[in-house]
């Protein structure tokens, strides 16, 4: 795909169900095919990436894809295709690590009941991750090219600006304000409760309790000294997303809903300045007359007296009205294409056709690939 040469990092991006992780799969194959050392990494738990590769488990580590899978669909890459799926969890507490000034500091975090929450199921979280994850394997150096499988989202700001959310938790100025006596006199800080200068304190207990102050007291006071990393960090990932190295590929399906998804998935990259490298329309349906053959009653009937098919149960009527239904479908889909090829114009666009089984090994990847390969 010429539109997308060059680039380092990819990033599937659209709604939930269009086929993101077999078309991030599908780039990534037909990318080890050509000689590069590609790596797909998806967010999705449901296992979508290890059955279109074949595998039986996919994990937070790198996985290659072995040989005698290549060969069994066919396939002599010149490079290497590996992939993993993220793991939250295992995710932070990988970067808590790396970004504590001592292993104290960094069990201290890794103890803490909110940031145990804040690692799991935080809004934002899992897509701050996916984009850290991302990073640590650019910086690496060890993958020509990242294929991202992104969460399903009809906003891009949610992916896109999850760094700035994670870290307004983290350095959040006006908590760390009311929390300052607490944090200042450590464990017996908590004896300022009483105090009757503590009136914003007390009243912050009566609704949380003073359990959740402690905890979020001890959150803040485990970070200090952390969050200039985080933001430089975060800085480092928001430069790499709107560089010149980073494709973002919209993928979608000819569901006038998931189309306008699309569409506002497009502006709001706009927005940010992150122009769409490239448009991929999934499962568009075949037009059954496109090779020609037998499109009418008398002509189906034909055929089958021909092939020496026996025409019982109103066969041949049931076969015409099959291909009007399709043909009338393929139409749609082909409508709908061609309006988000006019309202995106100058932004190269793919179709896919509608598969006739599902995607479990490589040679249904590189089918796909096959369609993600022209101009």
């Amino acid at each position: 795909m010429k539109a997308l040469q060059g680039r380092e990092v990819l990033c599937c991006v659209g709604s939930g169900g269009v086929g993101k992780t077999t078309a991030a799969a599908a780039l990534a194959l037909r990318a080890a095919v050509e000689g590069k050392r590609a790596l797909v990494l998806t967010i999705d738990p449901a296992r979508r990436l290890a059955n279109s590769l074949g595998l039986k488990t996919l994990g937070n580590q790198e996985t290659r894809i072995e040989q005698s899978l290549f060969a069994d669909a066919h396939l002599s890459p010149r490079g290497e295709m590996w992939a993993m799926m993220l793991d939250l969890k295992r995710t932070w507490d990988e970067l808590v690590r790396r970004a504590a000034r001592t292993p104290e500091q960094a069990q201290a975090i890794l103890g803490n009941k909110l940031y145990q929450t804040l690692s799991t199921s935080m809004a934002g979280s899992l897509e701050y991750m996916a984009m850290e994850k991302v990073y640590e394997l650019y910086s690496s150096g060890r993958f020509d090219l990242i294929v991202l499988d992104t969460p399903p989202t009809s906003n891009a700001l949610d992916f896109l600006h999850a760094p700035d959310r994670i870290l307004d938790v983290l350095d959040n100025n006006a908590m760390r304000l009311v929390l300052g006596p607490l944090l200042k006199a450590g464990k017996i800080g908590f004896r300022l409760l009483a105090a009757p200068s503590s009136l914003v304190l007390r009243t912050l207990a009566r609704f949380t309790g003073i359990d959740f102050l402690r905890d979020l007291a001890a959150f803040m006071l485990a970070f200090e000294g952390m969050y200039e990393g985080f933001k430089e960090r975060a800085a480092k990932v928001k430069e790499l997303l709107a560089s010149s190295r980073t494709g973002f590929v919209l993928v979608t399906s000819p569901n006038p809903l998931t189309t306008q998804e699309a569409l506002f998935f497009h502006r709001a990259l706009e927005s940010d300045g992150i122009r769409t490298a490239a448009v991929v329309v999934n499962r568009v349906q075949r037009d059954p007359r496109r090779h020609g053959g037998p499109d009418n009653l008398p002509a189906l009937q034909e055929a089958l007296r021909l092939a020496q098919i026996k025409d019982e149960n109103h066969l041949s009527d049931r076969l015409c009205q099959t291909l009007t239904e399709q043909a009338i479908l393929a139409d749609l889909d082909r409508r709908e294409v061609d309006r988000l090829r006019d309202t995106l114009r100058g932004v190269p666009l793919f179709t896919v056709p509608r598969l006739r089984k599902d995607v479990h090994d490589l040679a249904g990847l590189w089918q796909i690939g096959e369609y993600l390969g022209g101009e």
